[in-house]
């Protein structure tokens, strides 16, 4: 297994994997354009999991400055179950560290069960005490 810092050059593989994983909803603004836009933004905090050269696993992270993001976190099924997830969050959190972010929090679907297990088992708590309002600011819903 090869672990390295996710590149726009990864975009086209991502989005296979994205594309293919239940419990994830795809938008506008996973655009190769988009994801590049996040990347430079974000240098060296997400990263891609390689099997000879074939990505099977993503998770890409930024932050605001106080408060680390962490989204698209997803392994392919035939690599589920070998530490590859945990390992690409440790890589995650441990950027996120280097910047300075101590605390970070996603945004999972109220579907993808298998995801609230994953980070509950991780040690992420559940937050039950705020609410998540979204803004579009134009006509397109899917951004």
């Amino acid at each position: 297994m090869h672990y390295r810092t996710m590149t726009i050059n990864d975009y086209e593989a991502a989005i296979a994997l994205w594309s293919e994983s239940e419990g994830v909803r795809l938008r506008d603004a996973d655009s190769r354009e988009g994801i590049e836009r996040y990347l430079l933004r974000n240098p060296g905090l997400s990263f891609v999991a390689e099997v000879e050269g074939n990505l099977v696993g993503t998770i890409m992270a930024g932050h605001d400055g106080k408060r680390g993001y962490v989204q698209h976190l997803l392994v392919s099924g035939a690599h589920r179950r070998l530490g590859i997830a945990t390992r690409l969050v440790n890589l995650c959190l441990k950027a996120l560290e280097s910047e300075g972010i101590l605390k970070s929090h996603l945004m999972i679907l109220p579907e993808n069960k298998a995801a609230q297990k994953f980070w509950a088992n991780q040690g992420w708590a559940y937050r039950s005490d705020i609410l998540l309002y979204s803004y579009v600011n134009g006509d397109n819903h899917n951004v």
